[in-house]
């Protein structure tokens, strides 16, 4: 018995001990593997891998002693956490040993010692031990990269679980770690270095004397010039070694007496990349230092930060250099000082002034902007720097206005006192007099005002900016100076024709009366609404287009400033009376005039979104007027006014339905819910009982048997119930979906008819999944199906497929693959099939009405991607299987899918659907030759080498279609003609005479747009093969 118990021993042994052999005298790499799975199985120990690596660790070869360790380490490098504390002793004492061995062994050693600094049982001292070990014996900077990496991995082990103990080291840790160091070149390497270092700093490791010598050890790398190989697998860029080191050189004050020395020799260097770097270290040191350490080397500093805006050629550095300035001022502006110390800041503010304040008083010399950045960027340090410069600023900036008379002149300056101003609403002041701008507040009014009533239009913008800015300042402008203000704002925005001064003033009035909303409801808002309702007998020495024009301009104001709740209860029952006036005929109108109302509406209604009270205030007021305006005039008469047949109109209507939708998105749920049921009652019931002078002529019927009038009012029933939330409970949805899907395919309107399929589908995708869903789907695959015969309602039919599909495809329910399929089948069809190719379009694309993010429905974020994956390769097969007169009509469809599809998507398939495309552009149909055209232009851009294996097609077809009848697919085709030149320059090179001669027909086309881009495919394929291009 005891016999068989000694086999049974041994025979694992014995196993061990042949793949130990194999790894260490056969040379083979997979038993370590395997001994390393078998010690976490618990087959063996690690004290019988010793045991079994006996002989081989003590060889007298180098070469198997390596072996030996080396096998050793990859199975400690898996199983350290098995380790007992008295292993790891032992097994330290052992790898320490050997650091004094050959050469050959030290990696396998080092690799050993990387596994047991990870150890948790590693009792305390042996840290410190082992490090003392490698630096004693162990010259880093000759071993291989990967070893020297080990090395640094060690350390930073030990940094993490050892702290303590290392800290107790002192400096002597320091000093060993810049000897590992000293020398270093490998930027993977460098990037753990420079990481240690920083946490020697950060974590308050001593350095004693070394300072010196760990800034020399790192700092030899600045300014870091390395660059990186092409395809370099490790993925290390060079600013990845910039900003490891700059965090080392900027984490601690202690470095500032070397490295400010530093910094300024190199911002005074010609490279510019140095500069800089040197101005970036500048900016991050600033933050750590304090006067002390930047006393002695300030005046050297500003002399560099001056050079460099002053001279520079590069606006980068420009930027680094002001942005240095700002860190600098701001660093001596926060530095706490004893009583006796010097004030740095104010020496140094003064230097600025010195050098600077002359040049302001050059506005057409060259150094003005230079001079005047300068003190703007130590302005805006800080509150007192601030109060210095702008109190020695601002009064030589106003004398200067005054002295010249020039207007180009006078705008320069005024720039120069708006970048002043923009800085000072960053601090804030208990005592509002302590500001400043107190003291200079009328000269600024009035200089502002000069500007604004200056006959030169730049002049006037600087000016309009310039009050805009003042009006920011908290409680700085007087009633009387916004009063002025207002006036001067209203004159130019009715009284001047410059597009600009008329754009910029009402921006202006929008921002000044969210923060005076009283000084635009008394001045400005009035004589709006005046000019608003003049009579036609006030306008008779006027012509028409005047009139017009001065009412457009009125509306565009009135909505401008409606950026306040109160100003908002003003200015929109303005619109909307303007709106009834046009209604009783009080002014003649057309649609144009009640489009530009509704377009008004619609921007007050955006600037409501944000307040919800006000939002609820705009769609209370607003949606019932235009729902009363647009039933009036859908009443059956006998003679109908003008005013009627405009408000029915397409244009008028989408209109309408935009004021609707957007007054309607953002409101609170339990809002919505009160307001759709007033609204929805309204189209099935009649009822008008919520709607502002209700007296109507008949009942409003629009589903049941009401005149065509009535029926296109759809679109705003369309426009409210599809922006609701979903969570809004709509009623009798039931019998909505049901006339909806009714009305969707009555042929006598097809207005009418596609606002109902939209509003159904917009209903549908909203509608949570259940039984009532699938009745919904059932009852309109029946009512399509039925309808797609031939007969009137076909095409209308059609159109309800469309958008029950797109609402189905944007949610991901699972019939939106049938209707796609019966969509498809439809591209065969003789008189459907053309339509059918342009609904691709719709499908992929974004709607602006129904179906919108914005509008609550459910739009799942890759939809077009799951579009193409489940539906390109049917329309692929589909085409080759196709008749020939048919094939036209895949080919649209698939440009249309690809064309919207995002190009990374696009660019895998690319080597299959490319002939395709290619194919497409054959076709006759000008939508397909554009479609086609803009999906291939940027795939020139991302994808030559796949597209240059058809260079010679390419170019054929494009010069073929830069002489096409239509001016889009000719700017088109241009466009990627010159696109092609991103293409191999080889491959484009036998090509270049005959694309020169084509392309000189195009530079004489009639349209101006054709022959701008004609001019530049041109010269870039002249250039093409020319010396740096």
């Amino acid at each position: 018995m005891a016999a068989a118990a000694a086999l049974e021993a041994a025979a694992p042994t014995g196993a061990l001990w042949g793949l130990v052999q194999d790894f260490v005298m056969g040379q083979q790499e997979g038993p370590a593997g395997q001994v390393a799975a078998d010690v976490k199985s618990g087959s063996y120990t690690v004290l019988q891998v010793v045991e079994a690596l006996g002989s081989s660790l003590d060889n007298p070869e180098p070469r198997t002693r390596a072996r030996g360790i080396q096998l050793l380490s990859q199975v400690l490098l898996q199983c350290h956490p098995l380790l007992l504390e008295k292993e790891v002793v032992h097994l330290i004492l052992f790898y320490e040993n050997r650091l004094k061995d050959h050469h050959l062994v030290i990696p396998s050693v080092l690799q050993g010692l990387r596994a047991l600094s990870q150890c948790v049982s590693l009792p305390p001292g042996l840290a410190v031990s082992v490090l003392k070990a490698i630096f004693q014996e162990v010259h880093v900077q000759s071993l291989p990269q990967v070893d020297r990496h080990t090395v640094y991995n060690i350390i930073t082990n030990f940094m993490q679980t050892r702290e303590e103990e290392l800290k107790g080291l002192g400096a002597d840790f320091t000093f060993g770690f810049i000897q590992v160091m000293d020398g270093e070149k490998d930027p993977r390497n460098l990037l753990v270095a420079f990481r240690i270092v920083h946490d020697l700093i950060s974590r308050d490791y001593s350095l004693g004397p070394f300072v010196e010598e760990l800034f020399e050890v790192t700092s030899c790398y600045f300014p870091i010039d390395f660059t990186p190989p092409p395809n370099d697998p490790h993925g290390i860029q060079r600013e990845d070694l910039i900003l490891s080191l700059r965090a080392v050189l900027a984490s601690t004050p202690r470095f500032a007496e070397f490295l400010l020395p530093l910094l300024i020799e190199k911002v005074d260097s010609e490279i510019l990349s140095a500069k800089l770097d040197s101005l970036q270290t500048l900016n991050a040191c600033c933050a750590v230092y304090g006067q002390k350490e930047l006393k002695d080397f300030l005046p050297s500093l500003w002399a560099s930060i001056r050079r460099e805006v002053f001279q520079t050629a590069s606006e980068r550095v420009e930027a680094e250099g002001l942005a240095a300035l700002h860190s600098l001022t701001a660093c001596l502006s926060r530095s706490v000082l004893r009583a006796d110390a010097e004030d740095l800041l104010d020496s140094f503010l003064s230097n600025i002034l010195q050098d600077c304040r002359h040049h302001l008083c050059e506005p057409d010399m060259k150094l003005v902007w230079p001079s005047a950045k300068l003190l703007q960027a130590a302005a805006g340090a800080s509150t007192r720097a601030c109060d210095h410069i702008t109190s020695n600023v601002l009064p030589l900036l106003l004398e200067q206005f005054h002295n010249h008379s020039q207007s180009n002149q006078r705008r320069t300056i005024l720039e120069m006192i708006l970048g002043f101003l923009k800085v000072q609403p960053k601090w804030s002041y208990e005592d509002k007099d302590e500001r400043p701008l107190s003291s200079f507040k009328d000269q600024l009014c009035s200089l502002v005002f000069m500007a604004l009533t200056d006959p030169s239009s730049q002049l006037q913008l600087v000016g309009i900016r310039t009050l805009t800015v003042l009006g920011a300042q908290p409680d700085l402008l007087s009633s009387v100076d916004l009063e002025l203000a207002v006036g001067h704002l209203y004159r130019l925005s009715f009284l001047e024709q410059d597009s600009q001064s008329w754009v910029a003033a009402l921006e202006a009035s929008g921002t000044l009366a969210s923060l005076y909303p009283g000084a635009f409801s008394s001045h400005l808002v009035p004589k709006l609404a005046e000019e608003l309702h003049k009579e036609e007998s006030d306008l008779v020495r006027e012509d028409w287009h005047t009139k017009c024009s001065r009412h457009l301009l009125c509306l565009q104001a009135l909505s401008a400033v409606s950026t306040h709740p109160s100003i908002v209860k003003e200015t929109l029952p303005l619109l909307l009376q303007h709106l009834w006036q046009l209604n009783k005929g009080n002014v003649v109108a057309g649609s144009s005039e009640v489009i530009a109302i509704c377009q008004s509406l619609h921007q007050v209604a955006e600037k409501c979104q944000q307040d919800p009270d006000c939002c609820w205030y705009f769609h209370d007021t607003a949606v019932p007027c235009l729902l009363a305006l647009a039933v009036q005039a859908s009443m059956p008469e006998k003679e109908p006014s003008v005013l009627s047949k405009v408000l029915l109109e397409d244009g008028v209507l989408t209109a309408m339905s935009s004021v609707i939708s957007t007054a309607t998105t953002h409101l609170r749920p339990e809002l919505a819910a009160q307001s759709v049921t007033h609204i929805v009652p309204l189209f099935l019931d009649g009822n008008t009982s919520f709607l502002p002078e209700n007296s109507f002529s008949s009942r409003f019927q629009p589903f049941q048997d009401g005149s065509l009038g009535q029926r296109r009012l759809v679109v705003l029933l369309m426009a409210f119930v599809c922006s609701l939330p979903r969570n809004v409970e709509i009623p009798q949805l039931n019998r909505l979906m049901r006339e909806l899907l009714s009305l969707s395919c009555c042929h006598s309107c097809p207005f009418s008819a596609t606002a109902a399929a939209k509003c159904f589908a917009g209903l549908l995708n909203k509608h949570p999944a259940g039984q009532q869903l699938d009745e919904f789907l059932q009852l309109a695959m029946d009512t399509v199906e039925a309808s797609l015969s031939p007969g009137p309602a076909r095409s209308q039919a059609f159109t309800l497929l469309l958008w029950v599909t797109k609402a189905l495809v944007l949610r991901y329910h699972p019939l939106s693959s049938c209707l796609t399929t019966r969509l498809m089948g439809l591209l065969s069809d003789p008189e459907l099939g053309p339509t059918a190719a342009d609904g691709f379009s719709l499908l992929m694309s974004d709607c602006t009405d129904v179906l919108t993010r914005a509008g609550h429905a459910e739009v799942r974020i890759m939809f077009r991607q799951r579009f193409f994956t489940d539906n390109v390769p049917a329309l692929v097969q589909g085409f080759h299987a196709a008749p020939q007169d048919v094939k036209p009509n895949y080919l649209k469809g698939l440009s249309h899918v690809l064309n919207r599809l995002p190009k990374p998507v696009l660019l895998p398939e690319l080597p299959t659907l490319l002939s395709l495309l290619l194919e497409a552009l054959s076709c006759p149909d000008s939508v397909v030759q554009l479609s086609t055209l803009s999906c291939l232009q940027p795939l020139l851009l991302e994808a030559p080498q796949v597209m240059s294996l058809h260079v010679d097609t390419l170019v054929t077809k494009f010069l073929n279609l830069s002489s096409s009848p239509s001016m889009a697919v000719r700017i088109a085709a241009l466009q990627c003609m010159h696109a092609l030149t991103r293409l191999p320059t080889p491959v484009l090179l036998p090509y270049k005479p005959q694309v020169i001669r084509a392309l000189a027909r195009p530079l004489d086309d009639k349209k101006r747009l054709v022959r701008k881009e004609a001019v530049s495919a041109r010269g870039e394929w002249f250039l093409l093969g020319s010396p740096g291009s």
